[in-house]
């Protein structure tokens, strides 16, 4: 089944460029660096829009891409890019339910496949720790030039850092004067225990009129894990 975005918009000039400038240092990060883990601190950072226009960047630029959304607890993709089939996604695989075959979709993105989350799974840290989830990544290293990874925040579920154990390298998406710097670093550490290689931060939501900032569009995340009052602060109402 080929998959439509029905509601894929075209980036601007400046935020097109952006990505390219991502991939373009994606690239110089090393020929071993194919899986990439991509996650953030705290929901709504704008992480899994960066993840999916990084993977779209990579395949205008000739690369095969697959685009997976690990986040069985709270996927936007299918709602914010207007897909209106029944798929069967990443929960069904890991749970048995069907195999590899059954879960990649060709798109009408040129060189971008997709696997979607599935259905909501009450245990997903534990169905991502799986072999069977393991045995996927290896498949689809032999398959794609890049596998691009959209992770739940890893300041609020430990998801992210299971995901980040197969995987070649991890970036996080940092919301511009939202998420603390105890938090990232507590998320970078977090990361760096899976073993997996920190490429870098995307710094998201950049206000245009400040100066010295990159910028990386912007993103909505879905309110599942709660807001950054739950999950940035403490009780008092000072920082983590």
């Amino acid at each position: 089944m080929k998959i439509n975005f029905e509601k894929k918009k075209e980036l601007d000039f400046k935020t097109n460029e952006a990505y390219k400038a991502l991939r373009t240092n994606i690239r110089f990060s090393g020929e071993d660096v194919h899986v990439i883990a991509l996650t953030s601190s705290l929901p709504n950072e704008g992480k899994s829009e960066v993840s999916f226009h990084l993977a779209n960047s990579l395949a205008e630029d000739g690369k095969k891409v697959l685009y997976m959304d690990a986040d069985i607890r709270k996927s936007v993709t299918i709602v914010r890019y207007g897909v209106d089939v029944e798929t069967k996604g990443l929960s069904h695989y890991l749970s048995g339910q069907c195999e590899i075959g059954d879960v990649v979709y060709d798109t009408d993105i040129d060189n971008f496949n997709i696997i979607f989350t599935g259905q909501a799974a009450p245990n997903p840290s534990e169905l991502l720790g799986n072999e069977r989830f393991k045995r996927l990544v290896s498949a689809l290293r032999e398959q794609y030039d890049y596998v691009i990874i959209d992770c739940p925040p890893l300041g609020s579920v430990i998801d992210a850092a299971i995901v980040a154990k197969e995987c070649d390298g991890a970036i996080i998406v940092v919301e511009t004067d939202n998420a603390s710097y105890k938090i990232v670093q507590r998320v970078q550490k977090q990361l760096e225990q899976s073993g997996c290689k920190l490429l870098g931060a995307v710094l998201n939501k950049v206000d245009m009129g400040g100066k010295g900032y990159g910028y990386y569009g912007k993103g909505y995340y879905g309110k599942y894990y709660g807001n950054y009052g739950e999950y940035g602060k403490n009780e008092d109402g000072s920082d983590n």
